[in-house]
């Protein structure tokens, strides 16, 4: 994980958002008693993991408010949760978070900041000759679910590169399907690689010999691309202000404390992942997976443009385009100084 400057956003971000703090009345009465969370049990949603485990979101929340939180699998089953009104925020990787958006009603789905940056790669079977894009005809390449940020940044880097999935008329065939999926057609030798995110990437690396042609990070600018979003509705936030500022600076608080003490985040991850999942993953793993990662509140947002870009050329975001001018949050302090006031 890069310290340095996570570190720094993380305590420049949570002193503004300590300052909001100090102007919201706190004897405010809160629309809501209770806050809904959703996000993945995977390495990519260190920061929900650790907050929830270590207690980072109760304490700042505080104890009248429930913490309630939900567990997916999937981008789209997030965002159809948001749509129904069943979850207030939620961690998405970037193509869900512009899918919700573009798609909410008056795009009332905004990313309100960034959980990671990076930890995607793209792994070859070890018995595929494959050492350049070239090498990728007349090859079986998998990544989980078409349309997600994955899948769009394996069928970006084909085109750009000349090639063609089979049903575009190309000869290079993708699956889409599950990472425990993938994990299994890469044990029988059915799939010659696979774009996917950590820790998979690694377990597929570790465990069953896979090479890991490249990082996905190396096709980005500054090798930095957002992975994990905190995106939330945001007439949730509207109408409690303080409680979503209180639960961004224990987001901060918990991008810091993963950056400072990496082995603990190791332990406290597999513990979750152990109780949730029903079994461990090796030390060595999660300690590759999470070193792959940049832990940081910085959504990155010239990779958001570009991820919209490449999901609108594949004909992921539908016939009207994708304004995005209004895709991120900002907190009104007017509004807040206002309520201390009232």
């Amino acid at each position: 994980m890069k310290i340095g400057k996570v570190i720094l956003t993380g305590i420049v971000c949570a002193i503004l958002l300590s300052t909001l703090i100090a102007s919201v009345n706190y004897n405010e009465s809160l629309t809501e008693e209770k806050i809904r969370i959703a996000f993945f049990p995977n390495i990519g949603h260190a920061v929900p993991i650790i907050g929830m485990e270590k207690g980072f979101f109760e304490n700042k929340i505080g104890d009248e408010i429930k913490i309630e939180t939900k567990v997916f699998d999937s981008g789209p089953q997030v965002i159809e949760s948001l749509f129904a009104n069943s979850i207030d925020i939620a961690y998405v990787g970037p193509i869900p978070a512009i899918n919700g958006h573009l798609k909410s009603q008056n795009n009332n789905i905004k990313i309100i900041a960034g959980a990671a940056s990076g930890g995607a790669s793209f792994i070859i079977h070890p018995n595929s000759e494959i050492n350049t894009a070239s090498d990728l005809q007349g090859k079986k390449i998998a990544a989980p679910q078409i349309g997600n940020t994955q899948d769009v940044s394996l069928r970006t880097y084909m085109s750009e590169n000349g090639l063609k999935p089979a049903e575009k008329g190309g000869t290079v065939i993708v699956y889409n399907i599950p990472n425990p999926d993938i994990y299994t057609l890469f044990v029988k030798g059915e799939i010659d690689g696979a774009w996917v995110a950590e820790p998979w990437a690694t377990i597929l690396e570790t465990e069953l010999k896979g090479k890991r042609l490249f990082h996905e990070k190396e096709l980005w600018p500054n090798n930095e691309f957002a992975s994990v979003l905190l995106i939330a509705n945001t007439d949730f936030v509207k109408k409690n202000p303080s409680l979503a500022i209180n639960f961004l600076n224990s987001h901060h608080e918990t991008v810091m404390w993963i950056n400072e003490n990496p082995t603990e985040t190791r332990i406290v991850f597999n513990n979750f992942i152990t109780s949730h999942l029903g079994k461990s993953m090796s030390d060595d793993v999660i300690d590759i997976a999470l070193s792959n990662l940049m832990i940081t509140s910085d959504p990155v947002p010239n990779s958001i443009y570009s991820f919209a870009e490449k999901a609108d050329t594949l004909g992921y975001l539908g016939r009207n385009g994708h304004d995005l001018s209004d895709i991120f949050y900002h907190f009104d302090t007017n509004s807040l100084e206002r309520e201390e006031t009232e």
